[in-house]
């Protein structure tokens, strides 16, 4: 009996797709499927729209905070920034340079997680300019103690950070416990991360690894180890790269899918 259509698809899908993935199941790509960003994600990725939302000045204004030098696909300062306290000597160079380095994931800087480990600094978070006039963070950003520059993060990236600390805090204590514990429901999370992550991550969230081959560091590490961070990168992507933000969704939502990406594999 001849293969129906469907069949014949399915049959076809499923040979392309065995073709990439090796032994262990995980996708492998040979190595000249791995590419630069193409114009058009370069685009995505440090572009803006004619229009832009606010949701999506948020989004890119904490990408600038997180890491200001990957967003922009900058070679960063080679010294250390000058208000990094000499007490800590852990962290050198262009690092001390990122806005969260500071203030931390949460915001809270000396009194959030980044009170205590490597990157403990005794500087306070950015609570003080939620709600502030943008054009006033504007300035303090450039003034001292920052010293940032144009030069640095050219003008209109600098307006959008100046965004995200104005309009895009939030309290991640309402989602996620000083013991990492998440508020979320890990169904409605489920569903998100399906159709919506799964398309980088896979949809055991294995498909990308920032390990390696014998200790691998996928979604499900990250969001055990820190899951301050993972809620962050959910809420507005992660910089330099083509991941998306669910900034114009709730925070809520932002919380359901880092309690499933928590029961994600973590090894």
């Amino acid at each position: 009996m001849a293969m129906t259509t469907t069949k014949i698809l399915a049959a076809l899908f499923l040979a392309t797709a065995l073709a990439g993935i090796g032994s262990s199941g995980k996708i492998v790509l040979a190595d000249e499927d791995k590419h630069e960003l193409e114009e058009h994600e370069k685009f995505y990725v440090q572009g803006w729209p004619a229009v832009p939302s606010e949701a999506w000045a948020i989004a890119m204004g904490a990408r600038i905070y997180d890491n200001w030098i990957n967003a922009l696909e900058k070679d960063g300062p080679k010294n250390t920034h000058s208000a990094w306290p000499a007490s800590n000597t852990k962290k050198k160079g262009k690092t001390t340079w990122r806005c969260k380095s500071c203030h931390g994931w949460d915001m809270l800087g000396r009194d959030g997680k980044y009170g205590s480990g490597s990157y403990k600094t005794g500087i306070k978070g950015v609570q003080d300019v939620a709600g502030m006039d943008e054009n006033k963070i504007h300035k303090i950003i450039m003034d001292e103690p920052h010293n940032f520059t144009h030069e640095m993060i050219p003008e209109p990236y600098m307006k959008w950070l100046a965004t995200f600390l104005s309009k895009g805090q939030y309290d991640i204590k309402k989602f996620v416990s000083d013991d990492g514990d998440v508020s979320g429901d890990p169904n409605r999370g489920k569903a998100i991360f399906q159709n919506i992550c799964a398309s980088c991550h896979g949809y055991n969230g294995t498909a990308l690894n920032w390990g390696e081959d014998d200790d691998p560091n996928y979604v499900g590490t990250e969001a055990n180890a820190n899951p301050w961070e993972v809620f962050f990168k959910i809420r507005h992507g992660h910089p330099g790269v083509e991941m998306v933000a669910l900034t114009a969704f709730s925070l809520e939502e932002a919380a359901n899918v880092l309690s499933y990406a928590k029961t994600l594999p973590k090894k």
